[in-house]
């Protein structure tokens, strides 16, 4: 008697141990606050401000989510200090099981600017299908994250197929434009990516070495680039207890990122992180910004 088949992971969710290792939790680029408070009614109210270090400017939003669980209903409302309004409205297994349906809405009153996505996945034992549509634009990608057939068209955009299991899984997609090959176990994942044509490739993996202790890395080579070789990046997560860890990462180019988070109390999290450019330290008045320093501040409730 075999087993049931699970549902294929989505494309972007390929890889993700690794790219959320080298590239959260440092925040180099400015200072960042977050506030987030909830109700007894499912409504959640969220207030983000960010301080760009290099343009000085400050950035924001504010947001209101109401969550429905009976119905499979989440309606979000956003507006931006630069006047746009964004809408999002989801609805998740009440038409057919699996099948979620999301349509995402901007607008900016200064210019009359408008978009509108209408996004459907499905989602099935052996079978990940998403379909978009840009509403104004009236165009549509379908992508089928499922096993690929020889009769695949070329229309199908990209394709995959990776299944974290608890056993060791090795799986291979193919589509005109992109190849894939992952590889997973509990304690690490390995992916390979063709993209663009084949003109991009990529390779990441991601190890848990330990309860306390993560490493991952990641290579791109790209065609296309006025730079020839292959851009490398390593860095590694430790937890120094409950409510602490640690980062670093760095890349060929000399960048070393530095990156401290903790859980001061339920609720309230504080990061900082620092970037060096290795190869200026010495310089006493370098050109540019050599070096980064940032934080970041969440507030829940």
């Amino acid at each position: 008697m075999s087993l049931p088949q699970p549902v294929p992971p989505s494309w972007k969710d390929l890889g993700k141990s690794s790219n959320d290792l080298l590239s959260k939790d440092f925040p180099i680029s400015g200072t960042v606050l977050e506030v987030k408070t909830s109700t007894p009614s499912n409504v959640t109210f969220k207030v983000n401000g960010t301080r760009d270090n290099k343009s000085k400017h400050i950035l924001g939003d504010l947001e209101a989510k109401y969550t429905d669980k009976a119905h499979g209903l989440v309606f979000t409302q956003a507006w931006t200090t630069k006047n746009v309004l964004k809408t999002q409205v989801e609805l998740e297994n009440q038409i057919a099981k699996g099948l979620k349906l999301d349509l995402s809405t901007a607008l900016t009153p200064d210019t009359g600017s408008k978009t509108a996505i209408f996004t459907t996945t499905y989602k099935q034992p052996g079978l990940h299908s998403r379909a978009f549509l840009d509403v104004f634009k009236v165009r549509g990608l379908l992508a089928l994250l499922a096993p690929p057939s020889p009769r695949t068209p070329s229309s199908a955009g990209t394709a995959s197929c990776s299944v974290q299991r608890r056993r060791t899984t090795s799986r291979r997609a193919r589509s005109p434009s992109t190849r894939l090959r992952s590889a997973s176990a509990p304690e690490y994942a390995v992916t390979l990516h063709g993209l663009g044509n084949l003109s991009t490739f990529a390779a990441s993996y991601y190890h848990r070495v330990n309860p306390d202790v993560e490493a991952g890395a990641k290579a791109v080579y790209d065609t296309k680039a006025t730079t020839q070789g292959v851009s490398l990046e390593v860095g590694a997560k430790a937890y120094l207890d409950s409510a602490a860890f640690v980062k670093a990462k760095i890349n060929n180019s000399g960048i070393l990122a530095l990156g401290y988070t903790q859980s001061l109390r339920p609720g309230v999290r504080a990061s900082f992180g620092l970037a060096l450019d290795t190869q200026r330290l010495n310089e006493v008045s370098p050109e540019g910004p050599a070096h980064k320093v940032g934080a970041s501040f969440t507030f829940e409730g």
